[in-house]
């Protein structure tokens, strides 16, 4: 540790830190632009110059080295007055238009112009003018003119996604920020270069002139969309939902949101909503208040459970849902006397473990991995904030190794790739394992051929090192052999010492195994539903044409059913429900969300309910008091969660305990080659909200997406 005086104070800081690492710990502000605590030193903007005892001239506190005993002054005479001197050439071209930006009242330089902007220019000459640009529906670069070169953009680019798509064209007064050949912004993660510019040059096209940041109310909520379980901050007037930014976490999500969490709020305010309760009648939908619709509910359930048996009742569960509507529901059909139930809506095998398919590891670690197998996924869009960990790791020294079918795009370096069908899968892994084995001078679990240049090169990196991992991504979850491949990862992480876990799709996919929202003694998985085809059916966030494997076959089944019973935000199933029930979305409830990790993270509802909806969690509760069952009397989703996890209100919150998080499976392994391919949403076809986000839609992968017609 290095000791330093800074403003008569002295502070402890380690070699090699900077003397704004100092000024941070010591709680003394130092202004800045370009210095950014995720991104690497520019030193480009000399807004944070400091007095240093000895220095002929000002120094720049974000790229000077501490050193034993020195001196510094952030607020003396020849600091001010330096930084002031920044300010002024910096508003030299700057438009000043405050007034009319949309950064306005949250823009740091407009902040810092008040302590060190002068009351007058003395600049006389013409301003510069930049060109606008266009980078496609999500960002706007409309007033490049307030540009001050912090180059903030293009190091996130550069350094947190992977892909340099801004950069700075011309010198001098000419210089620019933009991108190349007249390409779009593409990366999963461009929003947050709106969060890390510094002035109003990089604003957020959909929320362009809806509203001023002083008219907003700010909510903390957590992401519905992958398993992350990214921290948010959603801003909300007159009861509407206007913008979503992160929320920082940095055992989560860091200060970073994926596009899909930060855009998908656009289908909250669509005209797809379902906004009262209909039934069909004689092939018409009407508008009925909420006992009818419940009681009609209510009816066919013992209709259907006298003339056909219990049996014959089933659900189909988001994992996108919160814990509490699973367990609610879950809870409902099992004292109605059916264990048909499921929240693995893609998967094409049902996979039995012992333990909760969770991530196996904290998500902050994956930032220091030293080697990591990923099987079956398309990381960089499948999981972007989990990519950006690993991205972080690889930027370190570490390795990666991939299964997949499709050559990966990370924006990494992969160490190696093994691209094959999804039918040589089981193969690929059956071959690392067995070069372990060699490695090990231990018998293999099965009997290959040759072993590969990749398996070998796997194993030789897996048996190294102490952070080691093996990551089984959707496809994989997905697979036809999924128990063959969790089997054969369990077998080589048990001899590396390599964690093993799942990338879990969905928000709740890991809260939907603790809400028991699957069989849990003889019931029916989705598959079996699917072949024997029930008399009534719950649809809990679910919509079959984009959540649900072999959806075509799904159709046909529950347009031969007696009742089908949809609970949905929006208007969707309705060629073949027959009860319709708006449900509220995760900003119009409570509710909990489970991530990969198995960290529990409660959210309360940002906005009212709208119009006649209401949050599914009180529409089953009451829906179980209507069918007369016990044990339904809750105040509150807290309760429920309570309940479900059987803890008290004290231990709710927070990662569940570790011996909860193995993954052990038993199933023989089985080497014959898949016959159907896995399903895997695109990043924009996720799930409802992404789905009816025009502006992701209107994206690279949106388009890419819909072209391929991939759910």
């Amino acid at each position: 540790m290095i000791e330093i005086e800074l403003d008569g104070k002295k502070v402890e800081v380690q070699e090699g830190s900077m003397v704004m690492h100092a000024a941070e710990k010591a709680g003394t502000y130092i202004p800045h632009f370009c210095y950014h605590k995720k991104l690497s030193i520019a030193a480009s903007c000399r807004m944070c110059l400091v007095d240093v005892e000895k220095m002929p001239k000002p120094m720049p506190a974000c790229a000077t080295p501490v050193t034993q005993g020195m001196i510094v002054r952030t607020k003396s005479d020849k600091a001010v007055k330096a930084q002031k001197s920044v300010m002024e050439f910096l508003l030299i071209n700057h438009p000043l238009d405050c007034p009319i930006c949309d950064q306005g009242g949250e823009c740091q330089l407009q902040d810092l112009a008040v302590g060190y902007g002068g009351s007058k220019s003395r600049y006389e000459e013409e301003k510069r003018v930049v060109a606008h640009k266009d980078v496609g529906s999500l960002i706007s670069m409309e007033e490049m003119s307030r540009c001050i070169h912090c180059t903030r953009c293009v190091r996130f680019g550069q350094e947190i996604a992977g892909v340099m798509e801004l950069g700075m064209s011309h010198r001098g007064e000419h210089a620019e920020i933009e991108t190349f050949v007249g390409n779009s912004i593409d990366s999963e993660l461009s929003g947050n270069m709106i969060d890390v510019c510094p002035v109003g040059a990089l604003t957020s096209k959909p929320f362009r002139y809806s509203a001023r940041t002083w008219e907003l109310s700010r909510r903390k909520s957590v992401s519905p969309h992958d398993s992350t379980g990214a921290n948010l901050i959603v801003q909300v007037k007159n009861n509407k939902v206007m913008r979503v930014v992160p929320y920082e976490n940095d055992a989560i999500n860091e200060c970073w949101i994926a596009d899909r969490d930060r855009f998908s709020y656009e289908a909250l305010n669509t005209s797809d909503r379902l906004t009262t309760p209909m039934i069909k009648q004689g092939g018409q939908w009407k508008s009925v208040d909420w006992q009818t619709a419940l009681e009609y509910v209510a009816n066919g359930v013992r209709s259907i459970k006298s003339e056909h048996g219990a049996g014959q009742i089933g659900a189909l569960v988001s994992p996108h849902s919160t814990l509490e509507e699973q367990y609610l529901l879950a809870q409902l059909l099992r004292l109605t006397g059916s264990d048909n139930i499921d929240h693995r809506l893609r998967a094409l095998e049902f996979v039995k473990t012992s333990g909760l398919r969770t991530l196996g590891r904290s998500i902050a670690s994956l930032s220091t991995l030293q080697s990591v197998l990923v099987v079956g996924s398309n990381l960089r869009k499948d999981h972007p904030l989990f990519a950006q960990r690993v991205r972080q790791a690889v930027r370190a020294g570490a390795k990666v190794f991939a299964v997949v079918d499709v050559a990966p795009e990370w924006a990494m370096s992969i160490e190696s790739a093994h691209v094959v069908s999804h039918q040589q899968w089981v193969q690929a892994l059956a071959e690392v394992a067995a070069a372990v084995a060699q490695n090990k001078a231990v018998d293999a679990p099965v009997a290959v051929g040759a072993i590969s240049d990749f398996a070998a090169q796997t194993a030789r990196a897996l048996l190294s090192g102490e952070q080691n991992a093996i990551l089984l991504g959707n496809a994989a979850a997905h697979h036809e052999r999924a128990a063959s491949l969790l089997a054969l990862a369990n077998w080589i992480g048990a001899q590396t010492g390599a964690t093993v876990g799942y990338l879990t799709e969905a928000a709740n996919t890991v809260g939907a195994q603790l809400a028991k929202a699957e069989p849990q003694g003889s019931g029916l998985n989705a598959g079996q539903m699917l072949q024997a085809g029930m008399k009534a059916m719950f649809l809990l966030n679910t919509e079959i044409v984009g959540d649900v494997a072999k959806h075509a076959e799904w159709a046909k089944t529950l347009d031969a059913a007696d009742m089908v019973v949809t609970l949905s935000p929006f208007q969707c199933n309705m060629e073949f429900s027959d009860v319709l029930l708006p449900i509220a979305p995760f900003s119009e409830t409570s509710g909990s969300f489970v991530n990969a990790e198995a960290r529990v993270q409660s959210f309360h509802a940002v906005v009212k309910p709208l119009a006649e909806t209401r949050p599914a969690w009180k529409v089953l509760r009451v829906l179980a008091n209507l069918l007369d069952l016990p044990g339904f009397d809750f105040n509150s989703s807290q309760e429920v969660l309570q309940k479900a996890l059987e803890k008290t209100p004290a231990d709710v919150d927070g990662l569940l305990p570790a011996n909860l998080l193995s993954c052990a499976n038993t199933a023989s392994i089985d080497m014959s080659p898949a016959s159907t391919a896995p399903l895997s949403a695109s990043i924009y076809q996720l799930d409802a909200l992404v789905r009816r986000a025009q502006s992701l839609q209107l994206t690279a992968d949106g388009q890419v997406g819909i072209a391929k017609g991939v759910i």
